[in-house]
């Protein structure tokens, strides 16, 4: 069974999910690829950032700010994908970094607060597909 039209640039998308919590970096995963995204998923900022310098670029990347003893966090790697391709979607998800968005986030980003609904991902990632495309 196909997507509606509506659906074919979710299909052509390519997701960066970067998660250092394995459940819930699986969850998500799981998530996305069900809403019909590509999914390639990291575990730690410096993973991330190997790659970002693949191609295909991520059409957005979905970031845990604070990721764990890591040296990059949620906020460099947004910064790295930016530099690498200006018009990748960007989305924080943080369940205490919040308060923080606004003077380290990059432009045209979200936020999605922990805890979060799946349906909630899938709507804040569309939204953000839609206004960066």
């Amino acid at each position: 069974m196909h997507p509606s039209n509506s659906h074919n640039a979710t299909e052509r998308s390519t997701i960066l999910l970067v998660e250092d919590e394995a459940l819930l970096r699986e969850m998500l995963e799981e998530t996305l690829i069900e809403a019909g995204y590509g999914v390639v998923s990291a575990a730690s900022g410096e993973e991330a950032a190997r790659l970002l310098i693949r191609t295909p670029l991520p059409r957005a990347v979905v970031t845990d700010i604070n990721l764990g003893r890591a040296r990059m966090d949620g906020w460099g790697l947004a910064r790295l994908a930016r530099e690498n391709d200006p018009s990748c979607g960007v989305m924080y998800v943080s369940g205490d970094s919040a308060h923080r968005w606004a003077s380290n986030g990059v432009p045209r980003s979200i936020l999605l607060p922990k805890p979060f609904a799946p349906a909630q991902l899938v709507q804040a990632l569309s939204d953000l597909l839609i206004r960066t495309s």
